[in-house]
């Protein structure tokens, strides 16, 4: 096999690859050196690349590889990580100027299991300044491009990851997500995303730290081109932490074939409150109709009250976090970005939140959660849309859907509502759009069944799955704008 070929290929494959020595972990790095090097100038994926730490611990892998020792389940497989997760020795600056030149002194919990189970790590990958936006712009590394189009957003915040797995720069990575940000950036660059249940990866080493209302919101997570892949690095990196406020003992789930072809899955096509592209729409439907032919029962569903979720994600999410990043840049709100401001400005226009509200929210959010579990004893999972859009060109902030004017972070509710609601959710790529970008279908099953959503999504991918960008038409469209 061509080096040049093994990129395109699984990170499972690539580590049986690895353990049958027919590829050694210096030729897999060198290959994916080689198309970083390629599409970095035209993506910005990377904020970091570690060329040579890559380089030494490709080496170190091959040792054992030569010495026959035990390997991991990832051995050998070069990886990326989301630059707000501490990878020791690389910036760990989360975009901002305030944290310019912070290395992490030590690796995140998810990381150091990452290694253990033979990883290599590339770099780290490009945000938003303080991972508040749904574009990957900020003041230390410029912006992120979309893979299949360099004039759209590949997302945020865990925008970079995405664009990396997706060109084939890494072969799988992790990002975060407090309101979409995994899921997100995977809907938009053709990629598949898991957000955990809260705690079933620990998001200790993750900065901002996930405390208070963000502990309930926020989850890491694996970013890679096949479900089969989001399983392996989940096994990899699932089990309770001590730092992680929101962890606990709940072993992962296992569920045989028959048994899932038991349940009922659900689907809808769009919130009427906030709709989605007809093309959106016919993706949930050729799932929900692929599912259908596979032999499951496929009906109807809705979550009840989904706009008190969505006021639940605003106060928790907006609000309190423009009360956090207004005390943290007191002083020097002359470094934030404009992305940043943007941020900024949208919660200084919402009624300041008070002890009161914040209280009233968190018992509100409880309520809507033991609604929710109640509505999902009898449709354990369901299938709707991760955006009411494609990737939206830089700089988009709001758009028309039939009659309606689709506002910024009304388009991203699809998956601010999880965040609220503690779901597990896996994103797949379903459809491509006239314009030829991904559209992926979100699935939702009930917290702490992440092994339901991947095996309902083991299925989805049968009917689409990953496609190659047209990286060559991205190499094109760079030079031509390069003599522009």
């Amino acid at each position: 096999m061509a080096d040049s070929e093994v990129i395109y290929r699984s990170a499972s494959e690539m580590a049986r690859l690895v353990a049958s020595r027919e590829i050694s972990p210096l030729e897999l790095v060198e290959a994916h050196l080689r198309q970083i090097e390629e599409y970095q100038p035209k993506l910005n994926a990377f904020a970091t690349v570690d060329w040579e730490g890559a380089r030494r611990q490709a080496q170190a892998a091959e040792v054992a590889v030569q010495r026959r020792d035990s390997l991991g389940p990832l051995h050998g497989v070069p990886v990326s990580i989301k630059s707000s997760i501490a990878v020791a020795g690389l910036p760990w600056e989360a975009g901002t100027r305030l944290r310019q030149g912070i290395i992490a002194k030590t690796d995140a919990v998810l990381v150091a299991r990452l290694r253990r189970a033979g990883a290599i790590i590339l770099g780290s990958t490009n945000l938003p300044e303080m991972l508040m936006a749904y574009e990957s712009d900020n003041p230390l590394y410029g912006r992120t491009n979309n893979p299949w189009d360099l004039s759209r957003t590949a997302g945020g915040s865990s925008g970079g990851e995405s664009a990396a797995v997706a060109a084939c720069c890494s072969a799988a990575g992790v990002g975060s997500d407090s309101g979409g940000s995994i899921r997100i950036p995977a809907h938009f660059t053709g990629i598949c995303g898991l957000k955990g249940t809260p705690g079933r990866i620990p998001g200790t080493g993750h900065y901002p730290d996930c405390l208070g209302p963000f502990s309930l919101l926020g989850a890491v997570g694996p970013m890679t081109r096949t479900v089969g892949d989001l399983e392996l690095m989940l096994g990899v990196m699932a089990g309770p932490d001590d730092g992680d406020v929101a962890a606990h003992p709940v072993p992962l789930g296992n569920i045989s074939d028959a048994e899932l072809r038991q349940l009922r899955v659900g689907f809808f096509e769009q919130d009427d409150q906030v709709p989605a592209t007809e093309e959106t729409r016919a993706a949930i439907r050729k799932c929900a109709e692929g599912l259908r032919r596979e032999g499951f029962e496929v009906v109807p569903f809705t979550l009840k009250d989904l706009d008190a979720v969505k006021d639940v994600w605003t106060a928790f999410f907006t609000q309190g976090g423009g009360m956090l990043l207004r005390e943290m840049y007191a002083g020097h709100e002359d470094v934030m970005s404009p992305i940043l401001r943007d941020f900024m400005d949208r919660a200084a226009a919402l009624p300041p939140l008070t002890s009161e509200r914040l209280l009233a929210a968190w018992l509100r959010r409880d309520q809507l959660r033991s609604q929710m579990m109640e509505q999902m004893e009898s449709v354990r999972v369901f299938l709707c849309p991760v955006c009411s859009i494609p990737a939206f060109r830089h700089g988009e902030r709001s758009w028309e859907i039939g009659s309606k004017n689709v506002e910024y972070f009304d388009a991203m509710s699809y998956t601010q509502w999880f965040n609220v609601l503690g779901n597990p959710c896996v994103v797949v790529p379903a459809a491509l759009s006239n314009d030829g970008l991904p559209i992926g279908v979100q699935i939702v099953a009930r917290p702490w069944e992440e092994h339901i959503a991947i095996g309902v999504a083991s299925y989805v991918e049968k009917f689409s799955g990953w496609k190659q960008p047209p990286l060559s038409a991205v190499r094109e469209l760079s030079i031509s704008q390069s003599h522009n």
